[in-house]
């Protein structure tokens, strides 16, 4: 299937497949807003879950100050760290093996 012919979500899958990229560069990539990268993030997740073939991998957000890595939701990036309460939080990184 041609580039054109195939959907945003197809096409973020696709780049995943050959390199790892937050949300952040996900948006700018492909013209689209963050929060919609991030949702069509997700939706690859359940999509490579339910066919079993390939998986997402997820590498956490982290604070830049302290390292902290263990926050609650991996995919979003939090506004703060609990730990030092800085809010240089670097975003979590997105690969599909």
């Amino acid at each position: 299937m041609q580039g054109a012919d195939r959907t945003t979500r197809q096409r973020i899958a696709d780049f995943l497949r050959e390199d790892t990229a937050r949300a952040g560069t996900l948006a700018n990539e492909f013209g689209i807003t963050t929060a919609a990268a991030l949702t069509h993030v997700e939706h690859i997740a359940q999509s490579l879950a339910s066919e079993g073939d390939e998986q997402l991998l997820v590498a956490p957000p982290e604070c830049r100050d302290c390292g902290f890595t263990d926050f609650d939701d991996l995919v979003n990036r939090p506004s703060r760290c609990p730990e030092c309460r800085s809010e240089s939080i670097e975003e979590p990184a997105f690969r599909v093996e």
